[in-house]
């Protein structure tokens, strides 16, 4: 039977626990929370299960090694003691990520990436006269160097792309959000697929899409054509297609109305092209629509979820834009749940409602929060607050 081992998932700065959770219910054991990163162990099927259905993970690693290192030649030595035969054909390609935060090492990654390079290269030319060549863009192995303080990490990169790379997004809005934040914020907010959904400032439609996925059970990467462990030598395709199946076989359909509006027809149209792209016609509506001369037409409870313009991506008058979403929400979306994402911590003072959930998030380079307002009806209105404090 096939050995359980250690694997790490990485992920965005604030996910950590979002990604923990998927990994339990996947059926991961002995899961721990770090920092940007989630540790697990499983089999190798789960490996390529957690590759095809996590939402909230960028990569996927397998460590094979971990020893203490002080300087480039105790790296080198390291890297030199794993027999790469194992993994590697000496006739094959590979390519070196590295990450590097510790006192020791005052070389940049990149410099990092070329010495552990050189001791693959010259591992095998060592032992058999000749060496595998590096490729960048499709290698056969890619190969992922962590050194934090004193400790070394080599791990095997499984995923290859980063997961966000889904395989239905071919069209892009400006700042278009990444599509493992997409479905983070998505999960963070709570919704399952059982209430109506709105991402009222849709862009090219990636909330929409993560949102229409987890709503339907439907795994996060299953439109994706390649992931980096069908590459390595002991990649078993037909345990692959098993485990492909039986994530398959729990797709449901969910029959609340997951609906999205832009402003501009030229995003409706992309956000259109990519919901094609992932086969959810059916279960997303766009609109060509403006927010702010908009009013609820769905029955029920409802999330609502956006990332509007920040300061930093478009020019607009930031009081005046926030105040008319805070207005629009609390007139005219009652019995509904309102979340968005800013980097703009100022300008949730303009919104006008009282935030029931703040979280710290980053999007890209951005700090960020995430935060939510509950919309009621009647008696139970939301009082106008404009000193929502930090």
């Amino acid at each position: 039977m096939e050995k359980d081992f250690k694997m790490t998932a990485v992920t965005i700065a604030g996910l950590e626990g979002v990604l923990a959770d998927e990994l339990r219910k996947l059926g991961a054991r002995e899961v721990t929370e770090g920092v940007r990163n989630v540790t697990f162990k499983g089999d190798k099927g789960f490996m390529y299960k957690a590759n095809i259905a996590l939402r909230t993970a960028i990569r996927i690693l397998k460590p094979i090694k971990k020893s203490k290192v002080f300087d480039e030649e105790d790296l080198y030595e390291a890297i030199q003691r794993i027999k790469w035969e194992r993994y590697l054909e000496v006739d094959g390609t590979f390519a070196i990520g590295a990450v590097v935060n510790s006192k020791n090492f005052t070389s940049n990654s990149h410099y990092i990436s070329l010495k552990s390079k050189d001791a693959i290269a010259d591992y095998f030319t060592h032992k058999f006269k000749k060496r595998p060549d590096v490729d960048l863009k499709y290698p056969d192995l890619k190969v992922h160097i962590h050194i934090h303080n004193e400790w070394l990490t080599i791990s095997l990169d499984s995923s290859g792309d980063s997961l966000h790379k889904r395989g239905y997004r071919s069209a892009t809005n400006i700042a278009p959000i990444n599509e493992v934040l997409a479905a983070g914020l998505v999960l963070l907010s709570g919704y399952k697929g059982e209430e109506n959904f709105i991402d009222p400032m849709c862009g090219s439609g990636t909330i929409l899409i993560e949102a229409a996925m987890i709503a339907n059970e439907i795994p996060a990467n299953i439109n994706r054509k390649h992931f980096a462990f069908e590459n390595w030598k002991d990649y078993d395709e037909d345990l692959y297609f098993v485990i492909q199946d039986s994530l398959l076989k729990k797709i449901r359909s969910s029959h609340f109305k997951i609906m999205g509006f832009d402003k501009a027809p030229s995003a409706v149209k992309k956000a259109q092209q990519n919901i094609i792209n992932a086969n959810l016609e059916e279960f997303i509506g766009v609109h060509h629509v403006n927010f702010f001369n908009s009013k609820k037409e769905v029955f029920g409870k409802t999330t609502i979820l956006f990332n509007p313009p920040y300061g930093e991506r478009l020019n607009i008058d930031v009081e005046e834009f926030y105040g008319k979403i805070g207005d629009t929400l609390k007139h005219n979306y009652p019995d509904s749940t309102a979340w968005l994402i800013t980097s703009d911590i100022q300008a949730l003072k303009h919104v006008g409602l009282r935030t029931s959930k703040r979280l710290p998030i980053k999007n890209g380079d951005l700090d960020c929060r995430f935060v939510k307002y509950e919309l009621y009806e009647g008696s139970k209105k939301i009082k106008n607050n404009k000193n929502d404090e930090e």
